[in-house]
């Protein structure tokens, strides 16, 4: 599987994109000429080597016409369907400014409709979108990660007056995705980069394994005094391996709060509640705490769409002050369902596959826990029928 990495050391941008995509190998010719078909006027981009804090990178400009107008996300939308794009590269553009539209409708109070694009429907804003479109569908990759992304701080002056960086807009889109610590005094990712990263980024955090192939340099517009103003994009072939196969991996947010003001019975309500709510999982923790106070500490594993609601019920059962979050790395091994025959009728459960290839069955506990009461016998002795019956089914397979 081919692998692109987007290393925000500096943010991201949509001219760093186009830049990084360029020097990695996209023909700018290719991208020059789906931009001409979207009827801009004079709209032409200029690709050139430079270097930022000494080191080569590929810097993109955006020249045209001088145009005031400010457009609505179906003006861009018409735009793009009628031009030459391949249906790959509009899909992806049109989501792009998507959710642009969207983050620029929620810091507005507005509806997607009626939302005016200001700096990101000029004409360099749109043919850094689109051109990045085409320069990922012509990269060919099957999966993009991104690194956590450093906004930069300080303050910069929009079309709406002068607002702290991450611009509202960025700062809309970058909601549940991992943000660098950075000291810089600079708009480093801007509406239309955050827009790119969240669009394209399968998943967020650290280099994947890969055979490494290809290595771009986009440059932003300044030179930093700190550190490199570029985005690295990495390109490689995932590393693949026997373990690989029977595997995969995912990322997954953890809350974690202490208590230790709070029954046990409020923790079990909790608990359920944070189940019943999409949680992954939630367990709790014996912990000692300050002035030698026994306490629970609370975990749950959640999704990054769900953290904000169940960080609500946190909140509201628990009466903590606090929680803390992080995002972790998931190696899961491949699992199916799996249903095995006892003397007392089938018992449901979980097949996972082991790197050696071998298999591994689980019964579940609701299934055991029914035909327990159902036959009055000990719940124990029902998984235990149960992993006996798949181990002679196992012995019994072909091949055995």
């Amino acid at each position: 599987m081919k692998i692109a990495y987007l290393d925000c050391l500096s943010g991201i941008s949509g001219d760093m994109t186009l830049g990084a995509l360029i020097d990695a190998g996209v023909d700018p010719a290719a991208i020059q000429a789906g931009l001409d078909s979207l009827g801009l006027p004079r709209c032409q981009l200029s690709v050139e080597e430079t270097t930022r804090h000494g080191f080569r990178a590929v810097n993109v400009q955006v020249q045209h016409d001088e145009q005031h107008s400010h457009r609505h996300l179906h003006h861009i939308t018409e735009m793009i369907d009628g031009s030459d794009l391949n249906p790959r590269q509009k899909e992806l553009a049109i989501q792009i400014f998507q959710r642009l539209a969207e983050a620029e409708a929620r810091v507005h109070n507005s509806s997607i409709e009626k939302v005016h694009f200001h700096e990101v429907g000029a004409i360099d804003s749109i043919a850094d979108v689109v051109g990045s479109a085409i320069g990922w569908d012509l990269l060919g990759v099957d999966q993009v990660v991104c690194s956590p992304i450093p906004t930069g701080h300080g303050f910069i002056t929009i079309a709406h007056g002068r607002v702290s960086v991450p611009a509202p807009a960025t700062a809309e889109l970058l909601k549940n995705v991992p943000l660098a610590d950075c000291d810089v005094e600079f708009e480093l990712t801007t509406p239309t980069g955050a827009a790119i990263a969240v669009t394209v980024a399968e998943r967020f955090g650290r280099l994947p394994a890969m055979n490494l192939q290809t290595v771009g340099y986009g440059a932003g517009d300044r030179d930093l005094q700190k550190q490199a103003n570029v985005l690295r994009l990495i390109v490689g072939e995932q590393v693949s391996s026997e373990e690989d196969t029977h595997a995969t991996q995912d990322q997954v947010w953890v809350l974690e709060t202490n208590l230790d003001d709070i029954s046990g019975e409020v923790i079990g309500h909790c608990s359920q509640l944070l189940l019943d709510g999409g949680a992954l999982d939630v367990y709790s923790t014996a912990i000692q705490m300050k002035k030698n106070r026994p306490g629970i500490k609370l975990t749950v594993l959640c999704a990054a769409a769900d953290i904000e609601s169940l960080e609500q019920i946190l909140f509201r059962e628990t009466a903590t002050l606090g929680i803390r979050r992080w995002q972790a790395d998931r190696h899961k091994l491949v699992r199916s369902v799996h249903q095995v025959q006892t003397t007392w009728g089938p018992v449901a459960g979980k097949l996972a596959v082991l790197a050696d290839g071998s298999q591994v069955f689980s019964p579940e506990f609701e299934a055991c826990r029914e035909i327990s009461q159902q036959q009055d016998v000990p719940l124990q002795q029902v998984y235990q029928a149960a992993s006996t019956a798949f181990a002679n089914q196992d012995s019994n397979s072909p091949g055995n």
